[in-house]
């Protein structure tokens, strides 16, 4: 593969950086920024925002586009939803993204520590908006009811790529199940925004990505980020190619014009990249 392009090159913030890390580490929480290693760490760093990793930093599955660590999972901190209110609150944040790892070994899949976070959130912050990034919590209604209660004003669930590369990416996931959890949350909550990503540049074609994109809106998905896959190391998945910005372009319009009402596609887009803009932007009256 030859050398990354410009369009990926990013500037990183240390000072930013660190004083984030600092007030997480105070708390005792994660981030989904370092421990995923994400490319806009430095510029989100810098806005004083960051994406919350609750249910402890071990996942039990092992996705291999994922830098998150696959391992014993960790017992859940009950303390964890009020410390994630508390640093939010000292961020200044407006819109708080929350997302976890999988936890396949909880029984609700960690469905009603998502609830309580949302909780702490709204009481230390009721001004502010809440996006919620769950797994897919082996598809069970009772499961997503418990997190749809909680009333999150988005709710996210990634796809993260075509059907076709599911069993070489995401081993463990289903991408119908990723569906059906997607179309449950919209019937059963229809005021609730529903979310969401995959990346390009695993080998998948354009009709196969014309295909997701006509699943997921079917599935009554409102908003979409697409972005560029980078693999953290060489024992990931391996990069096919480096999707140019113009080619995003025209996943966006794609996907505007089968009615999405808001898209991020660009090289560096990731889920939670820019949420506030997002959530906006679909509130604005047409």
């Amino acid at each position: 593969m030859s050398a990354r392009p410009e369009w990926l090159k990013v500037r990183f913030s240390r000072e930013a950086v660190g004083e984030v890390a600092g007030l997480m580490s105070r708390y005792g929480l994660n981030t989904v920024c370092r421990e995923a290693n994400c490319p806009n760490r430095g510029e989100c760093c810098a806005k004083r925002t960051a994406t919350f990793l609750i249910l402890g930093g071990n996942c039990t599955r092992n996705c291999r586009f994922c830098n998150i660590a696959c391992g014993a999972p960790e017992a859940v901190d009950p303390e964890e939803p009020e410390n994630v209110a508390r640093a939010a609150r000292e961020l200044g944040l407006r819109h708080v993204v929350v997302t976890s790892v999988t936890r396949d070994d909880l029984p609700d899949g960690g469905a009603a520590h998502f609830a309580r976070t949302i909780e702490a959130i709204r009481a230390m912050l009721p001004d502010a908006t809440v996006e919620v990034l769950i797994p897919d919590l082996k598809g069970d209604p009772a499961s997503l009811d418990i997190v749809l209660a909680a009333r999150p004003d988005v709710l996210n669930h990634n796809v993260e790529t075509v059907e076709a590369l599911y069993a070489a990416v995401r081993p463990q996931a289903k991408y119908e199940r990723s569906l059906a959890v997607l179309r449950y949350c919209k019937d059963a909550a229809p005021d609730v925004l529903t979310k969401t990503g995959f990346m390009v540049g695993l080998g998948e074609t354009d009709g196969q990505i014309e295909r997701l994109l006509d699943d997921v809106r079917t599935a009554g998905c409102d908003l979409l980020t697409i972005g560029q896959y980078l693999p953290p190391t060489k024992a990931h998945a391996p990069l096919h190619r480096y999707v140019s910005p113009e080619e995003f372009d025209r996943y966006r319009d794609l996907a505007l014009a089968k009615g999405f009402r808001y898209v991020a596609s660009a090289p560096l887009a990731r889920s939670s990249y820019r949420a506030q803009e997002a959530l906006e932007a679909a509130r604005r009256p047409e």
